[in-house]
């Protein structure tokens, strides 16, 4: 037989004969797989919601209050003692303690029990120990109405659940992942809970929140009642403590400081932050140092602390318990009135418990007294068994049944003939009388209760409240977040290359023209000579199509970018124009702002980033039949539409070329701009400085100084170094900048005035002398500056002289070196106001001998005051 047969003759055989140990296995999936789960579910991850706990938790409590004798016990020793009851080994015992201990409610701790903050370990079980509080001793046990099972084993009983008065599950919190499910629970705080439970029972609207034991600041604006679905965002309180330092006051739940810090050194490696060092001082308290390098602003910092660090988490709660032996989703409202209903329903069992016992002990007294003080004892003396002794006393007890409020059984007769003829002898009628009222006085009062049950449980609670309530604070501050941009925070750590022709742009491309700075989170937007644009991140080497025009940083939603374009459609060969915004976009995908035809270019084509229009000069063919072969076409006649807009009609002859001829005003209105001092960085998210709402043409003036003063653009790419500047607004050409500066060589302060006649951007122009020590004291682009400033005359004494600079000198050249402001000793303190109206006189406030002389008069000072004036160097300006 050949191969290929016996292959036939077997694949046969296994459809006429299946192996009998494929329906087994299935079976035993089918089986065993929910066995399994439905125990990982009831009886290892999911708390039940009666009582709040997993059945580690039950079963380490339940021992705890066996050994329980006030003292505590080492650790070691209640894990032996709960594994008679809990078969799953002593780490997780012990795990589960350390975890309830370190919540600080059930458990008195004693010994290094770790840092849930620091991620800091217990001890060894040797060496720690513990005992149930008193809170636990008050609210969790009861055998009496506790239902008992067996254990694993059959050789003990343990509780099914234990009867907690109280919201032990959101004062706690838990988490536990099971088969197909999990559970994740915050805590809440303690007081809040039992405010709540009152409210709930007074039928008065309430609300929760968690609470965390760690502190920091909570979002809950997406708690939606912890169902599942909801979102927490927790921070960190972060302090500036100066420009170059922050500090972490806390963590957020769940995270340690180890951890923290990690992943503030992994955005620092990746470029997202920019920091020093990080120094962990943390003790009693949490305390981070984050110390930041030169020129970073600590609010962005802090901003990207949040956005890249977890210094901001975000929590998903998902509230599922055991009720009724099934798992449920729930809110943690209804998980809160659900406890409650259950210890309303608990106290009602011990009312009635403590009822029973009363009932049962007034019964018992009763008839001690009736027996005693009708001498029914002495009918049994001349009985000789033990029946004629039962019947001989129920046969005296017959006429007082009637007063009793229940039955006399054979049990109550056995305790009668128990007593002793000591306490018959020394029976006293009054005091048992007094013992009667006492048990009928209370039973009245259990009876209340139970009749009053609602009110006897908000006093329940209140009793809580101020027996427990004091030290539980809320720990948790309660804030709203605004979302942080994390591209807007992060810092510019690459540069970005392309190559137009062969259409690769990335951050590896270093032999290839440079674009500019970008982050690792930026987007990056490509248009291409056909038309095609693309939105894509950055990377260090990709394609993004040949013939690449334009390349830059694209930002959502900035309506103030507008593009001009020109285009030929490749179809009816009809030249449009359009203008257009790109506020929002699917990333890697193609857009075509042509019409999408074959063979359509872009013409003309610029990225305006304040929406200016501009007047561009066409020029069609000369093979074109049009008597007007070149004409000037103004887009600001041209709306700005959406990307897909089809455009206006340029013209229908065959375009040679356009170019532009002159840029006109903001389209949408002047762009309002600040400056961040600290990072040196414009924005619009006003951070910082508002130096004013800014056109097309409008520049931004800087003196430094060192004595030049430089125009720039408004671009928010531009750097501002604050160390270096003493004066950065809004440029105005009429305005006149008036200057008080220091003249190393000559080693006195000259005073000018003069109009910037320079119209170069980007360059720096000196306008005092480049001697060494020559430097800028105070510049101000006030019409009518008023200078208050402090001297010291020659016997020493303290003067202050208020001067106005236009009365010094007049406006002269730019290059011009100005006039002497005086002679003085020591000037220090400089104050510079705004003057009245340029026609008002000042009064002045100096003495005659100290009054601003003459240029001639004061070319050359004596050595003494040039000496002296060695110091000016430390002029300080208010």
């Amino acid at each position: 037989m050949s191969n290929k047969e016996n292959f036939t003759n077997n694949k046969s055989d296994e459809k006429l004969d299946p192996p009998k140990n494929k329906h087994v296995l299935t079976g035993m999936v089918k089986d065993w797989f929910l066995e399994y789960a439905s125990y990982v579910i009831l009886e290892r991850a999911i708390p039940k919601g009666i009582d709040g706990l997993k059945p580690v938790q039950r079963r380490i409590l339940h021992a705890m209050k066996l050994m329980d004798d006030g003292r505590f016990h080492k650790v070691a020793n209640i894990i032996g003692q709960t594994m008679q009851f809990h078969p799953h080994g002593d780490a997780a015992i012990g795990d589960a303690l350390v975890h309830i201990g370190q919540k600080e409610l059930l458990v008195e701790t004693q010994g290094n029990w770790g840092d849930n903050r620091t991620g800091d370990k217990s001890a060894a079980p040797r060496y720690i120990e513990a005992r149930l509080s008193k809170f636990a001793l008050d609210v969790s046990f009861n055998k009496d109405i506790t239902t008992w099972q067996p254990s694993y084993d059959g050789r003990n009983d343990e509780p099914i659940f234990l009867p907690i008065k109280f919201p032990l599950l959101l004062a706690q919190g838990v988490e536990g992942i099971a088969v197909g499910l999990s559970t994740k629970i915050m805590p809440h705080n303690f007081v809040e809970l039992v405010k709540a439970s009152i409210h709930i029972l007074q039928n008065k609207p309430f609300k929760i929140v968690p609470d965390y034991p760690n502190g920091g600041i909570a979002d809950f604006t997406n708690y939606n009642q912890g169902k599942k679905g909801s979102r927490i965002r927790v921070r960190s309180s972060i302090d500036i403590v100066d420009k170059k330092t922050l500090a972490i006051r806390n963590v957020p739940y769940g995270v340690t400081t180890s951890s923290l810090i990690d992943s503030i050194i992994k955005a620092n490696d990746s470029g997202k932050i920019k920091i020093r060092k990080v120094e962990d001082n943390t003790a009693k308290d949490v305390e981070i140092l984050v110390f930041l390098t030169q020129g970073v602003s600590p609010d962005v910092t802090l901003d990207a602390l949040y956005a890249f660090t977890q210094c901001e988490i975000s929590i998903s709660p998902n509230c599922c318990i055991i009720i009724d032996d099934k798992p449920q989703f729930i809110s943690v409202n209804q998980l809160l009135k659900y406890s409650t209903e259950n210890t309303v329903n608990i106290l009602r069992k011990e009312l009635e418990l403590l009822k029973s016992k009363l009932e049962a002990k007034w019964h018992l007294s009763s008839l001690e007294k009736i027996f005693i003080e009708n001498r029914i004892y002495r009918d049994i003396e001349e009985c000789e068994t033990w029946e004629s002794v039962v019947k001989s006393i129920d046969t005296g007890l017959t006429p007082f049944k009637s007063s009793l409020k229940r039955d006399v059984t054979e049990e109550d007769i056995v305790k009668l003939t128990e007593i002793k003829i000591k306490r018959i002898s020394k029976y006293d009628s009054f005091k048992a009388d007094e013992l009667i009222k006492k048990y009928e006085a209370d039973l009245d009062e259990v009876q209340n209760n139970l009749t009053h049950l609602t009110e006897y449980s908000i006093r329940y609670f209140e009793s809580l409240l101020k027996q427990y309530g004091d030290g539980r604070e809320r720990k948790t501050e309660i804030a709203t977040f605004d979302v942080i941009a994390a591209r807007r925070v992060a810092v510019a750590n690459q540069k970005l290359f392309v190559n137009r022709e062969d259409g690769f742009i990335g951050t590896a491309l270093k032999k290839d023209e440079l674009v500019g700075n970008c982050s690792d989170i930026d987007n990056i937007i490509v248009f291409r000579s056909d038309g095609k644009y693309i939105i894509t991140s950055v990377d260090s080497k990709k394609f993004v199509g040949k013939n690449i025009i334009h390349i830059a940083v694209w930002k959502k939603n900035d309506e103030h970018l507008v593009y001009n374009l020109a285009y030929k459609d490749g179809k009816s060969g009809v030249t449009y124009v359009k203008r257009f915004s790109v506020t929002s976009i699917v990333k890697d995908r193609e857009y075509d702002v042509t019409m999408g035809h074959d063979n359509s270019s872009i013409l003309y084509f610029t990225a305006n980033p304040n929406s200016e229009s501009e007047t561009v000069t066409i020029n069609l063919h000369a093979r074109a039949k049009a008597r007007v072969k070149m004409f000037d076409y103004d887009f600001a006649d041209l709306a700005i539409k959406g990307r897909g807009a089809k455009g206006n009609i340029l013209s229908k002859y065959n375009v040679r070329k356009i170019v532009q001829k002159s840029v006109g005003d903001s389209t949408l209105g002047g762009r309002d701009i600040w400056l961040d001092e600290t990072i040196g960085r414009l924005n619009s998210e006003e951070r910082g400085n508002y130096l004013g709402s800014f056109n097309s043409d409008d520049t931004i003036l800087v003196i430094y100084n060192d004595g030049t003063y430089e125009l720039t653009t408004f671009d928010f790419s531009n750097r501002y170094k604050s160390s270096e500047i003493k004066l950065i607004e809004k440029y105005n050409p009429k305005s006149c900048i008036s200057v008080i500066h220091y003249d190393g060589k000559q080693r006195s302060h000259y005073v000018k005035r003069f109009i910037i006649e320079t119209a170069t951007i980007g360059k720096r122009f000196n306008f005092i002398t480049e001697e060494r020590g020559s430097k800028i004291i105070l510049a101000t682009t006030f019409s009518n500056p008023i200078v208050t400033f402090n001297f010291r005359t020659k016997s020493g004494d303290k003067k202050s002289k208020i001067v106005s600079l236009i009365e010094i000198v007049d406006i002269k050249g730019w290059k011009s070196i100005g006039n002497k402001l005086g002679t003085y000793l020591r000037l220090s303190s400089f104050k510079c106001e705004q003057g009245a109206e340029l026609e008002n006189e000042l009064v002045e406030t100096c003495s005659e001998e100290n009054e601003v002389k003459s240029a001639k008069d004061n070319e050359i000072l004596t050595s003494e005051n040039q000496k002296e004036n060695n110091n000016s160097d430390n002029l300080t300006l208010f």
